[in-house]
């Protein structure tokens, strides 16, 4: 259980460099000024953060890796680096032609589309697919010796579920995101709440849930519905 601890630590570490910090890092990639720093380095976020799903997979297969399971796994991850890679693509043509002024016309809606709308809408659908799956493998294969590394357990939990808040609330994919981590969290309480001690991945993903689920009641109230993030700020 302290290698899964260690591995769900990371693994909320680099899903909020990789989905969050990024952003910040939006400035003319030397070798190749058309794109980013944030474009360049978000080329292998799907090469880092994929086999992070599948290692925290792997820790909760006490039976082994069933085929069936890795095809699942497969699918997630399939729309997972679609989304992701649509999104890369889409968003740095978007930041390219506002900045040059050139936001408009039927090329810039439908790069807008694949950028704002259909990428959100498959790389979140695989990001919650993946979660849902470790849930499930978790709650199926409790460990029944050693102790989970509780401060990493919270800590990652508090790390993911913040960013989950946020790449919901950015993405405008508010109907997929929210749905999901109330009925997880729901789930999560009310069927695996018992065996929480042995199932270091479902009181990852509770606490996570759980936090974001308050983070969407409070923003929803302070603004009275769950507009985009950068909506409200105005950046």
């Amino acid at each position: 259980m302290k290698r899964l601890s260690a591995q769900v630590m990371v693994f909320a570490i680099l899903f909020l460099v990789f989905l969050i910090v990024l952003v910040f890092f939006r400035f003319p990639f030397g070798p190749y000024p058309l794109m980013s720093v944030q474009d360049a380095v978000d080329l292998i976020t799907p090469l880092v953060l994929l086999p992070l799903y599948f290692l925290m997979y792997r820790s909760v297969s006490k039976s082994g890796l069933d085929l069936k399971g890795l095809v699942i796994l497969a699918i997630f991850a399939a729309f997972w680096s679609a989304g992701q890679g649509m999104h890369l693509s889409a968003n740095s043509i978007s930041n390219l032609m506002e900045n040059s002024g050139a936001a408009s016309g039927d090329i810039y809606k439908l790069t807008h589309f694949y950028d704002e709308i259909l990428s959100h809408y498959f790389w979140h659908a695989g990001i919650i697919g993946l979660s849902a799956l470790l849930i499930y493998k978790q709650s199926k294969n409790p460990f029944t010796d050693g102790k989970a590394t509780l401060w990493l357990i919270v800590s990652g939990a508090v790390l993911y579920g913040f960013t989950f808040f946020l790449i919901i609330m950015e993405g405008n994919t508010a109907p997929l995101g929210v749905t999901f981590a109330v009925l997880a969290t729901l789930f999560l309480i009310i069927w695996v709440r018992k065996d929480l001690r042995r199932q270091p991945l479902s009181a990852f993903f509770l606490t996570s849930y759980a936090l974001a689920t308050l983070l969407f009641l409070i923003w929803g109230i302070i603004n009275g519905g769950l507009p985009p993030i950068m909506d409200v700020i105005k950046i």
